[in-house]
């Protein structure tokens, strides 16, 4: 097959991919939407019943709380099978989830199909430039949820997920794109994909944990309220930050070998470790603010709120680092394309 042939098919598979994660996305906010009122609902009754029970309880037990003419306090449990109804989801939340969650593993395998027929087209791994390097990390994004959605329930992150996905494709296809360009002499080394494949990896794990250390932040300033909100359909807030937590765990060490690996890389291509180029900086800025993220996590005094905006803070940088410093900074790592 022809490069023409393999970069139409790309495109192609781009486009649909784009198409179908949003349906994915659209199917995801409608669950999130028809979830609310039963989670609503099933809050207020048992909060009625549990009252009600109580009520009962103080009316029925013996004068000074001893043991009833059978021998055993009084007990009544909380609950029953209505209640348990309410728990449920409804029909129509569930079929949306049903149908979000398979239209995202239909996106993502389009979206695998497009960068994998992108590196056939230019006979390398596809990450030699801003459009390349978008592409393949929204895929690794879609396939680290997919797959983390299929050990747990992440239908309620789904919308957060997609939608930041969507917005990295279209700026892929509509300002980053440039045609299939041989690489740079120094890219040509098997470092390009040990090095940028990591960092991609790491960055796809590092968006993900900023997505929930927002909702964190959101639920934690909501939690406890009367009202019925948005956040009723999410999971609670202390469950969400040790969620995002366990992500930025995982991606840390990922982050710390891409710098090591980028100054051995720097050394064979350029004759030293560190030449203080912007996107060198930039890379050991990230290191530094998540690696006090972390330490401020488990230090005592230090507000967990605090810490997740330490995060937020990290992925910032993050996003400085790829769509500005790559884009409008002159320097040995000027290889956006654009």
């Amino acid at each position: 097959m022809s490069d023409l042939a393999l970069a139409q098919l790309s495109m192609a598979s781009l486009y649909s991919a784009m198409g179908v994660l949003t349906l994915a996305m659209l199917a995801y906010a409608a669950h999130l939407a028809w979830l609310l009122p039963a989670r609503s609902e099933a809050k207020d009754l048992k909060a009625a019943q549990a009252a009600h029970a109580a009520e009962r309880q103080r009316e029925l037990a013996p004068v000074g709380g001893g043991p009833t003419a059978g021998g055993e306090h009084p007990a009544y449990e909380v609950g029953d099978a209505s209640t348990e109804a309410h728990d449920e989801e409804p029909l129509r939340a569930r079929k949306a989830a049903g149908i979000a969650g398979a239209l995202s593993i239909l996106g993502t395998l389009l979206l695998t199909a497009a960068v994998v027929l992108r590196g056939l087209e230019v006979h390398r791994m596809p990450l030699g430039n801003m459009f390349e390097f978008a592409i393949t990390g929204a895929m690794f994004v879609m396939l680290a949820y997919t797959g983390w959605s299929l050990r747990r329930d992440l239908r309620w992150l789904g919308v957060f997920i997609t939608g930041p996905v969507l917005i990295t494709l279209g700026m892929a296809v509509t300002v980053w794109y440039v045609d299939a360009a041989e690489l740079m002499p120094s890219l040509k080394s098997y470092w390009l994909v040990i090095h940028v494949t990591i960092a991609t990896i790491a960055m796809a794990l590092f968006g993900i944990g900023a997505a929930i250390n927002g909702l964190y932040l959101w639920q934690d300033r909501v939690e406890g309220g009367t009202t019925r909100s948005f956040m009723n359909r999410l999971p609670a807030a202390r469950q969400l930050e040790k969620l995002a937590y366990g992500l930025h765990v995982i991606a840390f060490p990922l982050w710390t070998f891409t710098v090591i690996a980028g100054a051995i890389w720097a050394r064979q291509a350029w004759g030293s470790y560190w030449n203080w180029d912007p996107k060198e900086v930039w890379s050991f800025v990230i290191w530094v603010v998540y690696a006090a993220y972390l330490h401020a996590r488990v230090t005592s005094g230090w507000r967990r709120q605090n810490a997740a905006m330490i995060a937020l803070a990290g992925f910032a940088c993050i996003i400085v680092n790829y769509g500005i410093v790559n884009v409008f900074f002159v320097g040995q790592h000027s290889y956006s394309g654009l």
